[in-house]
């Protein structure tokens, strides 16, 4: 899906273009974002950014998106964007812009700030897999190459599970934010065929040989993936344990 087989998680009001640029280097693939692609998740946003968060908050979203991937064309990393919507129409338009610019598009499924669950964002769609289904499907349906941001560790989710159901309705890949819950990976490596992202304490060969051992196709660096020794290191240590040629860092 791309390669290496090393991700720049999305960071709230920090993973845009320039900082996708920044790590091109070290990593194959950035997704940008989180961004609030409807109302309801823009006025949460928009009370996140009251209690000192940085968030994403253009006048128009979808033009946003679609003027930061230009800026990526020429740029040697697989763009990505990983959106927040508490309702289901924004989605088939956003899939849309990334069709067109060849970039992922990244349903997030993962944030749990009390302001974005309130209105149905981000943690919420994993105890409601009907709709994150829809979103998943809408979608694929208008050409995207479509996955979701996860989260272990929610209490009454089946990670495995839901990884199917994403699956059975078009998604191509799957981010797992493992938390303290490793293994998990594991699992949904063997429920499904997706191309599994690893997540959370990325940031040695220690901890990219483990979730390498579980069985996923790439990791990805969150908070530290604006600090070139971190990307190094990991990049390193993806090389050696992806068994891919490695590629001298500048």
């Amino acid at each position: 899906m791309f390669t290496p087989p090393l991700a720049l998680a999305s960071l709230s009001g920090e993973a845009d273009a320039q900082w996708a640029r920044a790590g091109a280097e070290f990593a194959g693939a950035a997704f940008l974002g989180g961004i609030a692609i409807d109302d309801d998740s823009r006025a949460a946003a928009r009370e996140l950014v009251a209690r000192d968060r940085n968030e994403f908050l253009p006048p128009d979203p979808l033009a946003f998106v679609d003027r930061q991937l230009a800026a990526l064309e020429d740029e040697p990393i697989q763009p990505a964007v990983n959106v927040r919507s508490a309702t289901p129409e924004p989605i088939g338009e956003v899939a849309r812009v990334c069709r067109d610019r060849d970039a992922l598009l990244e349903i997030n499924a993962h944030c749990r700030q009390d302001e974005l669950c309130a209105v149905g964002c981000g943690e919420t769609l994993l105890r409601d897999r009907e709709r994150l289904r829809d979103y998943v499907e809408r979608a694929a349906d208008a050409g995207a190459t479509v996955g979701a941001k996860v989260r272990a560790e929610v209490p009454g989710v089946d990670l495995p599970a839901l990884a199917r159901d994403v699956a059975a309705a078009g998604a191509d890949f799957v981010h797992i934010d493992a938390m303290d819950s490793e293994s998990v990976v594991r699992d949904v490596v063997d429920a499904t065929e997706l191309f599994v992202i690893a997540n959370n304490g990325v940031r040695d060969d220690a901890t990219v040989r483990e979730y390498v051992e579980y069985g996923a196709d790439a990791v990805s660096v969150g908070r530290p993936s604006d600090n070139p020794a971190v990307l190094a290191r990991v990049r390193e240590a993806v090389d050696r344990h992806l068994e891919r040629e490695p590629t001298p860092t500048q």
